[in-house]
């Protein structure tokens, strides 16, 4: 029966994604249309696409917060990296509008890779070109008040591996724009939703909001230490979660 429950609730979620995102394509469209735009798309890609996706799945998102992130203010957001559904948890966790830095590979995923290929950073992690070009559109969405959200493992790892390292980028651009760096720990979504397509189950998806970490003052010479720091702030939570149950 298990396998039964898994096999449907899996292609569920991929139906519901479809049908949600093609409900409401007409008006991401529309917003799609100017840059200047991007905080009502960002407002109905959070309210009305990831929490009716998250909730519909049976996810209830529960998030601790030990600082509120300002609807006004430019951050680099992160995270452990861990299931496809982290793109949507990262939404019910920021009002503030944020553009993802994420793989290419996405773009070509129907109707929602149009969506995601013109407001999302893509970047081509085998080509060295195409993460210079990412780090200038990421420059520029932070100039216009934007935030930018990385998971900084740049991908999702083994399923074994607690947290993998992280590159550099989050950690560049955060010292660059003199911005603070908002650490998230996602503790649920690789066993409620991993990406074996047998196992998995709804429940409770709670996240920690890490007091976050200043950059001012700090140049390109502190960026190891700053990303050591910040990793190991969300492994050792992970490994507290890990050693509590």
């Amino acid at each position: 029966m298990k396998y039964v429950f898994w096999f449907f609730w899996k292609i569920w979620f991929y139906v519901l994604v479809t049908i949600v995102i093609l409900l409401l394509s007409p008006v991401l469209f529309v917003f799609t249309l100017r840059e200047k735009w991007y905080p009502q798309f960002y407002w109905v890609a959070r309210n009305l696409w990831a929490k009716p996706i998250l909730y519909g799945m049976g996810f209830y998102p529960e998030v601790c917060k030990n600082q509120s992130i300002d609807k006004d203010g430019s951050y680099v957001l992160i995270a452990n990296h861990t299931s496809v559904t982290d793109v949507m948890l990262m939404y019910v966790c920021s009002k503030n509008p944020f553009v993802f830095v994420g793989k290419k590979e996405l773009a070509r995923t129907p109707v929602f890779g149009y969506f995601y290929k013109r407001f999302a950073i893509l970047v081509d992690r085998s080509n060295a070109e195409s993460r210079k070009q990412v780090y200038a559109s990421a420059k520029k969405r932070l100039n216009s008040g934007l935030s930018i959200c990385i998971f900084p493992e740049g991908g999702v790892p083994d399923e074994s591996v607690i947290l993998d390292k992280f590159k550099d980028g989050a950690f560049s651009l955060a010292i660059d724009f003199q911005i603070p760096i908002v650490p998230m720990t996602f503790f649920d979504n690789k066993r409620l939703y991993p990406f074996r397509f047998f196992a998995g189950s709804p429940g409770k998806m709670r996240v920690k909001i890490h007091p976050f970490v200043q950059t001012n003052g700090l140049t390109f010479r502190d960026k190891n230490a700053l990303k050591e720091d910040v990793r190991n702030t969300i492994l050792q939570e992970l490994e507290a979660d890990a050693k509590s149950k």
